[in-house]
């Protein structure tokens, strides 16, 4: 028998399984990272091919040939020198990100926003498909669901357990890393004057931080023109209190504290408290006491009435960067700590954003921080002058930064509710590179929230669930107009089923005066009494009390017909009435 050639077919030898068994799946991490690589603006491209023609005019046609190669060399020297090659993008905000923390080791990372709420992640569970916080928590949340925005979070650098959070309310609160409250400080006395006597802020906090040798030691700076430090272990009073008394004309001796950093150098020397006013002025106080009088303090550091959100002190020590809201950025000498060494104009954004920072590398080598117009800027601390500006969220202010020694990345929040991470593969390590180098993980229809029942809020026993969305048989009689039309008519609380209109409020005359209408009704007994005209009231129940009488039902037979007492004429007269006692004379 002749042999029978069959032609090969490709199509069909791909379809068909190479071998039995379980099969190893491998994850392409080179192309994963590679799809977070960081794209150049055009703009920026086009500057820099502009300045490339400019330097090599009247030059032969072998010299721009070298100068592209020393251009790319120079990219990547930058890259290398700066973790900005790719980035990480977290979208678990709904507003503008205040404040980013990470712990020591780098594997939480924590995000407050305008939103009230405060979002915890971690980068060993999340992988390339599931950036989404492991938990929400709302830090000011209280029985009358009072909520305030978040200011500043912070992990304590020795004890990483705890968290500093700082919101807009007069008390402080200590969480911890798995978001459970630990602690909350106690809130002063306003009626008191002197603020030496009172056991608490009495009014916002700013900001805070901890203290970088104790690790029961945490500042916090108010809007009650004072420092306060605590220990986590006495919350119903604070330690000290560092009252900083304002010399502003028409201030009284008291003004608001914008921001606060407490440093200490690696090597010896004394730790150093440093605090920023709003009436302009610069203070410092040693780290270790007394407190009484600071140690130096500078006089119209700012412009008075702006608000000095950026402030942090280098490793070493020896230098102080802030950033006002006079649009400047300054850097100051602590061992002459008198006037600025260096002054540059930098547009601000914190009267928007009262918490926009700016930061040390952790070798205080550069300088980091954001924009009006969404870009990073990395300074020369000696000159302050901008050594890289790459955009991150152009259009969008980028409000905080942070730069983490451990994992050589930098974290940027911006007023998009956008985190980036920027990290570069080959020389950050964990965080965001960890999470690009995990398998993606396989979608599951649990994961999408439309095909999932939240079993929390209870599910009917004789209920019937028919795949096709439709009941049939003798349940369809049962069930009512409301449930066959949801987006028809008014629910019980009288707003609109029709999620497209809005919901207005009913104006009656006892909740014209009232801010939480829902409350009253829902928590004061017969408080929709207060809206009904009480005649009306109580003639709606004429028919019944003469129709089926209460009180003469015994005699509804025998004596239909009500009887009353005559009256004599000494009780028409109204003397038949009580005796009354008699006017002494």
């Amino acid at each position: 028998m002749d042999d029978v050639n069959i032609a090969e077919d490709n199509a069909l030898r791909d379809f068909l399984p190479s071998g039995f068994g379980k099969q190893s799946k491998s994850t392409n991490v080179a192309a994963q990272i590679e799809r977070t690589k960081r794209t150049v603006a055009p703009t920026a491209q086009a500057v820099k091919q502009e300045e490339g023609t400019e330097e090599n005019e009247g030059g032969s046609e072998e010299k721009p040939d070298t100068g592209s190669d020393s251009e790319d060399d120079s990219d990547d020297s930058e890259d290398n020198e700066f973790p900005i090659s790719h980035e990480l993008v977290l979208k678990t905000h709904e507003r503008a990100i205040t404040t980013t923390a990470l712990d020591p080791s780098g594997s939480r990372l924590i995000t407050g926003s305008t939103d009230c709420t405060l979002k915890l992640h971690d980068f060993a569970s999340m992988t390339p498909t599931t950036l989404r916080a492991f938990r929400s928590i709302d830090p000011t949340t209280t029985k009358t669901s009072e909520t305030h925005p978040v200011h500043h979070a912070v992990f304590n650098p020795i004890s990483p357990a705890q968290i500093l959070v700082i919101s807009a309310t007069p008390q402080a609160k200590i969480f911890s890393r798995d978001g459970d409250l630990i602690t909350e400080f106690v809130k002063g006395d306003m009626y008191l004057r002197d603020m030496h006597n009172t056991k608490g802020h009495i009014s916002e906090i700013t900001t805070g931080t901890w203290s970088p040798t104790d690790r029961n030691l945490c500042v916090t700076a108010g809007t009650d023109s004072t420092l306060r430090i605590w220990d986590v272990n006495f919350k119903r009073s604070q330690k000290e209190v560092i009252v900083h008394k304002s010399r502003a004309a028409g201030s009284a001796g008291r003004t608001r504290m914008t921001a606060v950093v407490w440093g200490s150098p690696l090597q010896a020397g004394n730790n150093l408290l440093v605090g920023a006013a709003f009436d302009g002025s610069l203070v410092m106080w040693s780290g270790d006491g007394p407190y009484a009088r600071p140690a130096a303090e500078i006089r119209g550091a700012h412009t008075p009435n702006t608000w000095t959100g950026g402030l942090d002190i280098s490793a070493d020590g020896r230098l102080v960067v802030t950033r006002g809201g006079d649009d400047t950025i300054k850097i100051w000498d602590t061992r002459k700590f008198k006037s600025a060494i260096t002054t540059v104009s930098h547009p601000s954004t914190s009267g928007q954003y009262p918490t926009s920072n700016i930061r040390f590398s952790p070798s205080s080598s550069n300088i980091i921080t954001g924009s009006q117009t969404g870009h990073l800027h990395i300074l020369n601390p000696a000159t302050l002058v901008a050594e890289l500006v790459t955009p991150v969220t152009p259009g969008s202010s980028l409000i905080t930064v942070d730069w983490h020694a451990k994992l050589n990345q930098i974290i940027t929040g911006s007023a998009n509710a956008e985190t980036h991470v920027l990290y570069n593969p080959n020389t950050s390590i964990r965080g965001a590179a960890l999470v690009m180098s995990k398998a993606p993980k396989r979608r599951h229809i649990d994961d999408d929230p439309n095909f999932t029942t939240d079993l929390s809020q209870g599910l009917s026993g004789d209920s019937i669930v028919n795949p096709n969305g439709l009941l049939t048989g003798s349940n369809q009689a049962s069930v009512s107009y409301a449930a066959r039309h949801p987006t028809v008519g008014l629910t019980a609380s009288g707003r609109s089923r029709d999620p497209r209109r809005p919901h207005v409020p009913a104006t009656t005359p006892f909740a014209k005066s009232q801010p939480d209408e829902k409350h009253i009704k829902e928590h004061i007994p017969l408080s929709s009494m207060r809206d009904e005209d009480p005649r009306e009231a109580l003639l709606k129940y004429a028919d019944k009390a003469k129709n089926e009488p209460m009180f003469t039902n015994a005699w509804k037979n025998t004596q239909p017909k009500t009887i009353y007492a005559d009256l004599s004429d000494e009780e028409e007269e109204g003397q038949g009435g009580p005796d009354k006692k008699k006017a002494r004379r």
